[in-house]
């Protein structure tokens, strides 16, 4: 892994370690005011730094974690394997699931799209990040 992987790869991890421990504003640091959140399964868009920053605010779910277990980074992209796991506000139910994530990073390391994807749409993810084999 060069140099460049690996500060991409560390940035993406405390990223993730921020969100999952509430600390929302340590993990929108590495967001451009730009950014682009494309949630898995054709949901709309969020748009802007303001706009994620809120999506991230427990509402439905008392609890919600979001796991990277595998990075891999091609140039100013990186695909990330994710658990999420989550609990429902009020009902209690439990959700867990396994989503791809492709993030596109700008020259300062700041993501600048976000994009998930459901398994089944490995082979789009692959390709979104430069990566199909």
């Amino acid at each position: 892994m060069s140099d460049r992987e690996q500060e991409i790869t560390d940035s993406l991890r405390r990223t993730y370690d921020a969100f999952n421990r509430g600390d929302f504003d340590t993990a929108m640091e590495i967001a451009h005011p730009e950014i682009e959140f494309v949630p898995p399964g054709g949901q709309s868009s969020l748009r802007g730094a303001d706009a994620v920053r809120a999506w991230m605010e427990p509402d439905a779910f008392e609890e919600q974690v979001i796991e990277a277990r595998e990075i891999r980074v091609q140039g100013k992209k990186a695909l990330i394997r994710q658990y999420a796991r989550a609990r429902g506000a009020g009902s209690g139910i439990e959700l867990e699931m396994d989503i791809l994530a492709v993030w596109t990073l700008d020259d300062e390391g700041r993501a600048t799209r976000i994009e998930s994807f459901l398994l089944h749409q490995e082979s789009e993810a692959l390709a979104a990040a430069g990566l199909e084999e």
